[in-house]
């Protein structure tokens, strides 16, 4: 730690000393203090080396040192002073603000808006990238999945106890990275992003699995718990395929169908059901609703096969 002499007071205090930078003289030698009587320490020329400032002036340890010492922030007054002219309008909307935030300065709030403006200027990301991220974690997550529950479903009797509740464990972790992934790309993609399937599904298993298969192959599917917000949700851009359940909460399917057929904006896109209900009894309602055609639930993945010929002859 620091030395002092037998004949230097210990008590005698320099206010700001410690602030002043240290001098240069021709030869490039620094200036030294004619009254410095105390030996620096390793300490001391560390403090003097990274700062640029005294650790002992005229006799007397600097403020500065002793601040630094107790793990406190040095700051470095080489800054230079830049002016910035605004309306009365303006700064009073800025002082209105800092008193309503954790800010302390408006110089305060200029910095931290103009680094967070520089640090996130270039993280925008295009609808394609989204896409390619999407088909990235997707893939791999959806074939997990999907074999993990077909096991569960299909072949309960043959597995024992402890094989199960692996399998569990693995399907339900699976869930949870999927909505993880999910809230990530949806706070990337924000609100109005292109999307090339609009999905009218109550069942949030359903949506989450249907959802997870089409982006594993590269589109965007959207879904919606419910036919009235399935319906609004059209306003904000038009898919290139809806997939509709028949039995929803507020609405029925047949009905959000006949709508849409019967609208010029929206009679042109297919319209495919998607329900428990028997074939025989859908099949009998596709001419008066103006459906393209069907899918029964339970289905396989190969069942939306013929779609990807309309997704692709969109895009």
């Amino acid at each position: 730690m620091v030395q002092i002499k037998k004949d230097m007071p210990e008590n005698k205090i320099i206010e700001n000393p410690g602030d002043k930078p240290k001098k240069k003289l021709k030869n490039n030698a620094e200036e030294t203090p004619e009254e410095e009587t105390i030996e620096k320490t390793e300490e001391m020329k560390q403090y003097e080396q990274e700062t640029g400032r005294y650790s002992v002036w005229r006799g007397v340890v600097t403020e500065g040192f002793k601040r630094w010492q107790k793990g406190e922030k040095v700051y470095n007054r080489d800054k230079e002073r830049i002016s910035l002219y605004v309306s009365e309008d303006t700064k009073t909307k800025w002082t209105e603000f800092i008193e309503k935030s954790n800010y302390t300065t408006i110089s305060k709030l200029i910095r931290e808006s103009v680094l967070h403006f520089i640090e996130n200027s270039n993280n925008n990301i295009s609808p394609g990238t989204v896409s390619n991220i999407s088909h990235a974690l997707k893939e791999p997550l959806t074939s997990i999945k999907g074999y993990s529950q077909l096991l569960l479903e299909t072949h309960k009797e043959n597995l024992s106890e402890e094989v199960l509740s692996t399998i569990r464990n693995i399907f339900e972790q699976s869930i949870h990275l999927e909505n993880k992934i999910i809230n990530f790309l949806d706070n990337i993609k924000g609100h109005g992003s292109k999307y090339d399937i609009l999905l009218i599904e109550d069942d949030v298993a359903t949506i989450r699995l249907i959802t997870s298969f089409f982006e594993s192959r590269g589109f965007i599917c959207k879904g919606i718990a419910s036919g009235f917000k399935g319906i609004e949700e059209l306003k904000n851009g038009t898919p290139q395929l809806i997939l509709l359940d028949i039995i929803l909460p507020d609405i029925s399917g047949y009905d959000i169908c006949k709508t849409l057929k019967s609208d010029d904006l929206y009679n042109d896109i297919p319209v495919y059901f998607l329900t428990a209900i028997s074939g025989s009894e859908v099949e009998s309602q596709l001419e008066e609703t103006g459906a393209n055609g069907y899918i029964l639930k339970p289905f396989n993945f190969s069942d939306f096969d013929f779609l990807f010929d309309i997704l692709v002859k969109g895009n």
